[in-house]
């Protein structure tokens, strides 16, 4: 029992310490890769190349002046960074990040809290975020913060219905909630990482994720063009910084999650050896070095899209979540489940890379018809096709 507490401490201080240093760099990496896209230097002047840029953002919002809005709810007020700061950081917790390490006093799991319900415990804490944005939008008394908070219950409600859809495919598959078990169950091949069987889900999660975490193109609680910098308008200091941190955490928590549900978690892909007791250090050390790499490729990607794709309209981002990923996450729900039913129980066939490939190729299929149809814009016109079409009308 000592151990276990001695060693969940520390596992509690490590991670959480990471975490921050990790959203205080990924900062800085937005705004150079950023400026390396539009051909220009970004951030160079504090510290080598710019490093200790981070550092100076935080001290400058340490000693920068707090403002109350006069009118505004002061309890409210002030505990809404909180409520969206929090729960950011908690999802983290139940994530697998490498190989159990071997110790003189048993082998520690290299996750927070290795839950039996990990995944259902991320949903859950993934959604409570959204209370702090809403409050802080209804208690600056501001009518942009308040549309900026609006919008964005709206877009959780929207996108999470069928974030959690795709990954009941994932469930499905795997038989188990437990992130630990949806690993092993991704380890015999390159083939049998979710990405492959179940290639649409993933589609249909990325995508959720971007909207959940509020990134662009999705990015419409807080678009400056229209409401002037959304539900944090009237918020200066560390409490501004800490719907940053929230925004930024969110992420790492999402690419990680990308990262265990669909990349094989820390398993280091052609090889099988990480996956297997005994556990020593150098397994540790290679496959946290594994997860690493892919959660920094999916953060990449979030920067990437960012300062590439504009933003949505609001109907379009709507019309989006409702009319194509909802149906879009039924539909392929009922196929795919359809399918591993008929390889597993009608053929016989065990979980291994046959099976995944054959559902490869379902999805390939599937693919093929769905963009087919999602290229010519007949689902995702928005309300434009429709006064256009009136307007045709009219003439």
């Amino acid at each position: 029992m000592t151990f276990f507490l001695v060693g969940s401490i520390i596992k509690i201080v490590v991670v959480f310490t990471v975490i921050m240093v990790g959203v205080a760099l990924l900062t800085l990496a937005e705004r150079r890769i950023c400026a390396w896209m539009q051909d220009r230097l970004g951030p160079n002047r504090v510290g080598p190349q710019g490093l200790l840029q981070p550092a100076a953002d935080g001290l400058k919002n340490l000693v920068k002046e707090e403002t109350l809005p006069a009118q505004a709810d002061q309890v409210l007020f002030m505990l809404a960074p909180a409520m969206s700061f929090i729960p950011a950081l908690l999802t983290f917790a139940v994530i697998p990040f490498a190989a159990p390490l071997p110790t003189p006093w048993g082998a520690v799991d290299m996750v927070v809290a290795n839950l039996p319900v990990g995944f259902l415990y991320i949903l859950a804490f993934g959604s409570l975020g959204v209370y702090g944005i809403v409050l802080a939008g209804w208690s600056s008394n501001n009518k942009y913060s308040l549309l900026g908070g609006l919008r964005a219950s709206a877009q959780m409600i929207s996108y999470e219905i069928a974030l959690g859809m795709s990954t009941v495919a994932v469930l499905l598959l795997v038989g188990n909630v437990t992130l630990t078990d949806v690993i092993a169950k991704q380890s015999a091949s390159l083939f049998t990482w979710n990405v492959f069987p179940l290639s649409l889900a993933f589609f249909i999660f990325i995508v959720a994720a971007f909207a959940e975490t509020n990134r662009l193109p999705f990015d419409l609680p807080e678009a400056e063009a229209e409401l002037i910098a959304g539900y944090h308008t009237e918020y200066s200091a560390m409490k501004f910084s800490m719907f940053y941190i929230a925004e930024y955490s969110n992420m790492v928590t999402a690419s990680a999650l990308m990262t265990t549900l669909f990349f094989g978690g820390w398993d280091v892909p052609f090889t099988t050896w990480d996956n297997t007791p005994p556990w020593t250090p150098l397994k540790t050390v290679l496959t946290l070095g594994s997860f690493t790499l892919k959660t920094i490729f999916f953060l990449f990607l979030f920067i990437w899209v960012r300062w590439t794709l504009p933003r949505f309209r609001y109907d379009q981002l709507m019309a989006l979540g409702w009319k194509v990923m909802l149906p879009l996450a039924l539909a392929y729900l009922t196929v795919i489940a359809t399918a591993i039913w008929f390889l597993h129980d009608r053929l016989g066939w065990p979980y291994d890379t046959r099976f995944a490939l054959a559902l490869f190729g379902l999805n390939l299929l599937l693919a093929v018809l769905l963009f087919f149809v999602l290229d010519r814009g007949h689902i995702i016109a928005g309300s434009v096709a429709a006064e256009e079409g009136a307007a045709g009308r009219g003439a």
